[in-house]
């Protein structure tokens, strides 16, 4: 009989609370059988001296083991002290009303953990269950910070409080995508999703604990040097130039990006990762709003030429940072509105997060991505051949545009006017699936943390896109529209590692690309299922 984890068991001593062995995950269907028995693969033991790792099968943060008792003290003491802060008005200006109340009430009816896709995919391990981590942080409240919890813990749970309990649920946080698909399903409103969040920020703001990808590699290196992927604005403004080249060759359209325009209509911020990786979708983007004759402008500005905000995942004063930054290069250029690119993430930062930090002369305008393609594209502005994208097409919907922000239709009413290949995934809109790589996932590659996203929190994703293909042949070029650069980061994974390129003929890209790809007048496809552009 299966033992069922419980929260008190994060305090005792194990080499590992939960191991998934193979075939527990969820199987793949032809032709991926040779993958049902793959498992995470086993840490290296010399990458992982004197580290916590015995949570499961695979580490994301990498926390240091204390030296001494004393030391393991004062590391539960500032755990305690930020777990305090969190329910203080003054401490957390962000969520603090609905993370009492997801605290507050909860049911225990285990509807959320049916709509995990991380739970489904792992074998259903109870670990992985959203109100799990939530269940172990509300009987550390109750108990240490409530009045005479020691004594009422024999009947609301009890659970000892130690450095093993604290590393755990400091790594446990980071098997969360953040998706929030659990918090839609609750029948009393109750926000894991959130709760998890929180725990990250507790462990970032008043321990220093954060994954090195998305603190040190993330926002401290946006803020210093202008962006995530450590390119200055010198070499992005060099890479844009090579970008417009690159556009002019393959499409035949002259397209020229501006920079620094005092009064433009609009500021475009992109994900300073798409210059990199997928350069097609800037220049696809200026080919639209030149075209379409938009008045917009770029920032070269340090953080201004990259749209993400890592804060969002893990700590507010960091977020708080960036998102002002972003907020007061819009006011100093006195452009109408900000409108965020293909980016999630980006979308849910300077949006609904930060409506309740910009307030005043900063209180910029801004827009998403889809509602100004959305407005192009129906306009008549712009003319089209739907039969070039004459292939097969799904809509991943990315979860900060949807399930957060309810913007669901105008990438779909795009999609059915220029793709007649176009198919939903099941389910979609607010009901979709994560791609996997949320909150930091698709950037974290450290220890085997990419092994386990690709096989557990990934999984999901893939099963849906072979899917929404299930009744095409197996080599007919198929194209997964992923509009968020996130999103593309863990699909791209996905994609290789299962090999499904080779054989499913599966590729991805945004939604911009295939806008273009579809655009009269165009010399050549900026979408190729063969020979790629000089730039990939």
């Amino acid at each position: 009989m299966k033992k069922i984890l419980k929260p008190s068991d994060m305090a005792k001593p194990s080499d590992c609370l939960c191991h998934i062995e193979p075939g527990d995950l969820s199987p793949l269907p032809p032709p991926y059988e040779d993958f049902n028995q793959t498992t995470i693969p086993p840490l290296k033991p010399d990458r992982v001296k004197n580290i916590e790792t015995s949570l499961d099968d695979t580490v994301a943060i990498g926390i240091p083991k204390p030296a001494t008792k004393e030391a393991e003290e004062e590391l539960v003491r500032q755990f305690l002290s930020g777990l305090k802060k969190l329910f203080e008005k003054e401490n957390n200006w962000t969520f603090l009303q609905p993370l009492m109340l997801s605290m507050e009430h909860c049911a225990k009816c285990q509807t959320c953990s049916d709509a995990c896709p991380v739970y489904e995919m792992s074998g259903r391990k109870d670990i992985y269950r959203p109100m799990f981590r939530a269940e172990v942080l509300r009987w550390i409240n109750n108990k240490y910070l409530k009045p005479g919890g020691k004594i009422t813990a024999k009947l609301t749970g009890d659970i000892d409080l130690n450095w093993t309990t604290i590393a755990r649920l400091a790594e446990l946080a980071y098997r969360c995508t953040l998706c929030r698909r659990c918090a839609t399903v609750c029948p009393i409103g109750v926000d894991n999703g959130l709760i998890t969040h929180e725990i990250r920020k507790l462990f970032s703001q008043e321990m220093g604990i954060a994954p090195k990808e998305i603190h040190e590699k993330g926002t401290v290196q946006h803020l210093k040097v202008g962006s995530t992927t450590g390119m200055n604005s010198l070499a992005a403004k060099d890479s844009v130039d090579f970008i417009e080249e690159e556009m002019e060759e393959i499409t035949g359209y002259k397209v020229s990006i501006p920079w620094d325009v005092e009064g433009a209509d609009i500021l475009l911020l992109h994900n300073a990762g798409e210059i990199i990786a997928w350069p097609e979708n800037v220049g696809a983007f200026a080919i639209i709003f030149q075209a379409a004759g938009l008045s917009w402008t770029m920032s070269s500005e340090a953080v201004g030429y990259d749209a993400v905000n890592y804060g969002l995942w893990y700590d507010d004063v960091q977020f708080s940072r960036v998102a002002v930054k972003h907020a007061d290069i819009a006011r100093r250029l006195k452009v109408k509105k900000i409108v965020m690119g293909e980016c999630g993430h980006a979308h849910k930062a300077l949006t609904v997060i930060a409506d309740r930090l910009l307030t005043g002369g900063i209180n910029i305008p801004r827009e998403s991505a889809m509602v100004t393609l959305e407005d192009i594209v129906m306009s008549g502005k712009l003319k089209f051949e739907p039969q070039k994208n004459n292939f097969p097409v799904t809509l991943h919907d990315p979860c900060n545009y949807v399930r957060l922000m309810g913007i669901v239709e105008p990438q779909r009413r795009i999609l059915r006017k220029i793709a007649p290949g176009f198919r939903e995934m099941t389910p979609h809109g607010v009901d979709n699936y994560c791609c996997g790589g949320g909150s930091g996932f698709a950037i974290m590659s450290g220890y085997n943390f990419a092994e386990w996203r690709t096989l557990v929190s990934s999984r999901k994703k893939f099963l849906q896109i072979l899917n929404a293909f299930k009744d095409e042949p197996l080599d007919v070029p198929k194209y997964v529209c992923a509009p968020c650069s996130n999103c593309k980061g863990a699909i791209r994974d996905i994609i290789n590692h299962y090999q499904a390129e080779e054989r499913s003929n599966l590729h991805y890209g945004g939604l911009v690309e295939l806008i273009v790809n579809a655009m009269v007048g165009m010399k050549k496809p900026i979408i190729n299922f063969g020979d790629e552009p000089s730039w990939k």
